[in-house]
């Protein structure tokens, strides 16, 4: 189509865009509108659509899904089954209700319905978001308030380490206080006895009935959508207490979720993303990447170690995995779990191990490299944000002709490119089609300043370098959001729930090297008088945080202090304190703010 508009830096994403079908051409790759851009300019899209209606004619008999439960259920679902399990709950949602713009929580965990519900969410014109199935009641009722639902989809219980999470009693408790929510569904999963009030419906049940005197294909049919209609919103670590979301459009998120996908991480047909479904990596990169390249996506309901530690490899055994996308820590985890790498039997069709949401130390790398690889598979290490859709980069990608390329660049405080091996921020210099479409929340306009203070540059907020041999290095965030086993969380928001604990007068936060989760926080704490600095107190203050904002907010390494002075910089301040609390274990310290002083200036004369 030679009347098509295509900019020259952005070229490379027309031929990912002609891959997809497309109820309307569209005109027009990108065109420089406000901060995020417009893609996709004249085109009508559907993302259910491209993720399985357009695969049944070639290989509608292909596993699209399969799955494993963590008590060891197993279930497939092929493109045909799934295609007609997501038109059986687009038709019900629609019977609920359910229309263009609505939106859909999932309170749920890694079933074959949370997958079913998001595409039929995306076939309707529904907003979509996963809400994590280990938050407490009280951020899950925050989370519904700052999504508010028509409709939330739940569970009776979820398995989790070999027990049973109360989804559906917390979901209860979460949404006595708040409005709006019109009906709960509830996947039956467990089998444990739940409460039942007005409103609730049983999934199985409301997939029976559907509307009466209506055309169940017509009901089923799929919204032909503007291409940066929103489908799916993410929460992202709250800024100076306010909440934010970005919402990601259907075929920008398609576009990089399918370029990544093909080009960046997959060898082989068979797919796994071990994560959490909450996790926007899993949903990008373990959902919609495969199906959009009509690939088999493995996905496993519970933790790796259950029942033994061995279940990482059988899985990829059982399945024929050849692609495994994962975080470090979960690779530390494994490397943590067995005195030697899995048999060469468990892995014989994995070609390749892809990491990414936090950095990878080299020796990492090695491991998986040579001692379970023997050198015969690829490893690569991703980088991306929730706001870009997922991974961006990939340091070692499958085809790195064919990937989109971003226009990396470090820059400094002026905004000026600074050579190889000087310390900037991270900066994309080019449109990115994963980027985010919308923000909401109280904190959106601190976001929005965040990333497009400079004009015609996305800034990361990530410190990074370049290598001399061209390779980008990064050295973590530059803000007060820090990632903790995939997950962020916010500094700003651990410091300001102690704050309000009637025992706290001052209060400093820092991460830490954790060997479990690689990366955890620690509190150094400021009493008020007469309270007594002991470890029951210590765990009173961490588990208020861990009930406010979730298990991995909640600082492993608790010091108490008599006092916070103002000789040091806050950068001084979290470097000595960094050091004090890198040994911390289950105990409380005691410190004195002399001996982080003197800290400071060691850490300085180390430099």
């Amino acid at each position: 189509m030679a009347d098509r508009e295509i900019p020259e830096d952005v070229a490379a994403w027309s031929a990912i865009a002609d891959e997809l079908d497309w109820e309307a051409p569209w005109q027009r790759l990108y065109e420089p509108v406000g901060d995020y851009g417009r893609w996709f300019g004249g085109g009508l899209f559907n993302l259910s659509v491209n993720c399985v209606d357009r695969h049944l004619r070639a290989h509608g008999d292909r596993t699209a899904i399969l799955w494993e439960g963590e008590p060891g259920d197993r279930r497939g679902l092929t493109y045909r089954e799934l295609h007609g399990e997501v038109r059986r709950l687009a038709r019900a949602l629609r019977s609920l209700g359910v229309g263009v713009g609505d939106r859909v929580a999932l309170h749920t965990g890694w079933l074959p319905e949370t997958v079913v519900a998001m595409l039929a969410c995306a076939r309707i014109g529904a907003v979509h978001a996963i809400l994590p199935v280990a938050l407490p009641t009280e951020a899950l009722a925050e989370r519904l308030d700052d999504f508010r639902p028509r409709v939330l989809v739940t569970q009776d219980g979820a398995w989790r380490h070999g027990a049973i999470l109360p989804l559906k009693a917390r979901a209860d408790e979460a949404l006595g206080a708040l409005g709006g929510v019109e009906h709960t569904v509830v996947i039956r999963r467990t089998g444990v006895d739940v409460a039942w009030f007005e409103g609730d419906r049983w999934l199985h049940e409301l997939l029976a009935t559907g509307p009466e005197g209506e055309d169940p294909a017509a009901e089923a049919d799929p919204v032909a959508l503007d291409p940066e209609q929103p489908v799916m919103a993410m929460h992202l670590a709250n800024r100076r207490g306010r909440p934010v979301s970005v919402l990601h459009g259907a075929a920008t998120l398609a576009s990089s979720a399918l370029a990544v996908h093909r080009y960046g991480v997959a060898e082989g047909e068979v797919f796994w993303c071990a994560g959490d479904v909450s996790w926007a990596g899993a949903q990008a990169h373990g959902v919609y990447g495969p199906l959009l390249a009509g690939s088999s996506a493995v996905m496993f309901e519970g933790t790796l170690d259950v029942p033994t530690r061995h279940r990482t490899w059988d899985i990829v055994r059982r399945y024929g995995v050849s692609t495994l996308l994962t975080t470090p820590t979960v690779v530390r985890m494994l490397r943590g779990w067995s005195r030697r790498p899995p048999a060469q039997e468990d892995i014989a069709d994995l070609r390749r191990i892809v990491t990414m949401a936090e950095p990878v130390e080299p020796e990492l790398i090695d491991w998986l490299t040579h001692d379970v690889g023997g050198g015969r598979i690829t490893v690569g290490d991703g980088w991306g944000q929730i706001q870009l859709g997922g991974v961006v980069r990939v340091d070692n990608p499958v085809a790195p002709d064919s990937l989109p390329d971003p226009g990396f660049a470090i820059v400094d405080g002026d905004g000026r490119e600074l050579p190889a091996g000087q310390r900037g921020e991270l900066v994309l210099r080019r449109p990115w089609a994963g980027t985010l479409r919308a923000m909401e929340g109280g904190g959106a306009e601190d976001v929005r300043q965040r990333h497009w203070y400079r004009p015609g540059l996305y800034s990361t907020h990530d410190l990074a370098r370049r290598r001399p041999d061209g390779a980008l290095e990064f050295l973590g965030r530059m803000d007060e959001v820090v990632s903790v086993s995939g997950q962020l969380v916010s500094l700003g928001e651990v410091r300001q729930v102690l704050l309000e604990h009637p025992f706290v007068v001052a209060v400093e936060v820092v991460e830490r090297a954790d060997p479990r989760l690689s990366r955890s926080l620690a509190a150094v704490v400021a009493l008020t008088d007469g309270v007594a600095a002991d470890s029951s107190v210590a765990r009173e203050l961490m588990d208020t945080v861990r009930e406010m904002l979730g298990g991995l907010a909640r600082p492993r390494a608790l010091a108490f202090i008599d006092r916070f002075g103002d000789e040091l910089s806050t950068t001084e301040l979290d470097r000595a304190l960094e050091l004090l609390m890198a040994g911390v274990g289950d105990d409380p310290l005691q410190l004195s703010w002399d001996q982080v002083v003197a800290a400071a200036a060691a850490t300085g004369n180390a430099e």
